[in-house]
C-alpha cells in the first residue's frame, strides 16, 4: 500500500513562516522608521553626524538611545546621561537569557545576535510556537529593524537642518511612544503593573527636582521596591496564618485535657 503524505502539514509550513515573516516586517518596519526621529533630536542635542550614527550603530536599543540624547539636551552630566541609557538598556540583557534557549543558536553566532537582542526582536521571537519559527521571527525582525534604523537615523540627522528648531516638532516623543506600545501588552499581572506604575511615579516626582538624567536611574529603584514590600506582605501574612494554626492547636490540645480519660 502506497505510503500517504499529509498534505496539510506540508502546506501548513509554508503558510506559518509567511506569517511570521509578515508580523516580523511590520514590526521592523513601524519601529525602524522612528530612527528619523532620532536622528533629529540627536543632531538638535548637538551631537554631530558620525555620533549619531555610531549611536545607532553600536548601541542599537532605541529607549536607551533617545534617553541618552534627551538627557544630554537637557543639560545633563554626560556620565549619568550615560548611566541612565546603561540601565535602560539592561533589560536587554534578560532577554538574552530567555531567547538563549529559545532560538539555540551555534556559539559562533551568538555574539552577532546578542547585537539584535532588543524589544521588538524579543517580543517577534517570543511569540512564537517552536524553534524554527522563533529562529525566523528574530532574524527577519532584526534584520529590517537594523538596516531601517540606521538608514532612517542617518537620514534625520542630515535632514535635521532643514527642520529648524527640532524640539518644537516633539519628535523626541517618538522612540519613548513605540517602546511604551511595545511594553504596555506585557503588563500582564498586578505586579509588572505596579512596577511600571511606581516607576512612572518616581520619574514624574524626580523630574522637577533632579539633574537630566537621574530620574531614570531612579526609577529602576521600582521593581527592588515592589519586590521588597510584596516580601514583607507575605511574610506577615504567613506570620499570621501561623500564629492562627498554633491557637488553633492549643485550643484542640485544652479541649482533649478537659475531656474525661
Amino acid at each position: 500500500m502506497p505510503e500517504q503524505i499529509d498534505i496539510r502539514n506540508e502546506s501548513a509550513a509554508p503558510a506559518a513562516d509567511s506569517a511570521v515573516v509578515r508580523d516580523a516586517l511590520g514590526v521592523g518596519v513601524a519601529v525602524g522608521l522612528s530612527g528619523f526621529a532620532f536622528g533629529v533630536t540627536s543632531a538638535g542635542a548637538g551631537l554631530g553626524l558620525l555620533q549619531t550614527c555610531a549611536l545607532s550603530l553600536l548601541v542599537f536599543t532605541g529607549a536607551s538611545q533617545f534617553a541618552l540624547v534627551g538627557a544630554l539636551a537637557a543639560g545633563g552630566n554626560p556620565f549619568t546621561a550615560a548611566a541612565g541609557a546603561f540601565f535602560l538598556g539592561a533589560r536587554n540583557a534578560f532577554y538574552g537569557l530567555r531567547l538563549s534557549g529559545l532560538l539555540g543558536l551555534p556559539r559562533p553566532v551568538r555574539p552577532l545576535a546578542a547585537h539584535w537582542v532588543i524589544d521588538e526582536t524579543s517580543a517577534v521571537a517570543l511569540a512564537q510556537p517552536d524553534r524554527r519559527t522563533a529562529r525566523l521571527g528574530f532574524t527577519v525582525t532584526g534584520l529590517t529593524l537594523y538596516v531601517l534604523w540606521n538608514l532612517t537615523t542617518l537620514i534625520g540627522a542630515l535632514g535635521a537642518s532643514a527642520l529648524g528648531d527640532t524640539a518644537a516638532w516633539g519628535l523626541d516623543a517618538a522612540g519613548p511612544a513605540v517602546f511604551l506600545a511595545l511594553l504596555a501588552p506585557m503588563l500582564r499581572s498586578t505586579l509588572e503593573r505596579a512596577v511600571a506604575g511606581l516607576g512612572v511615579l518616581l520619574v514624574l516626582g524626580c523630574q522637577p527636582l533632579l539633574p537630566a538624567g537621574v530620574p531614570v536611574l531612579a526609577a529602576a529603584l521600582a521593581a527592588p521596591a515592589v519586590l521588597v514590600v510584596r516580601g514583607r506582605a507575605a511574610r506577615g501574612r504567613k506570620s499570621q496564618e501561623d500564629r492562627k494554626d498554633r491557637k488553633s492547636r492549643e485550643s484542640r490540645e485544652g479541649r482533649e485535657e478537659v475531656l474525661p480519660g
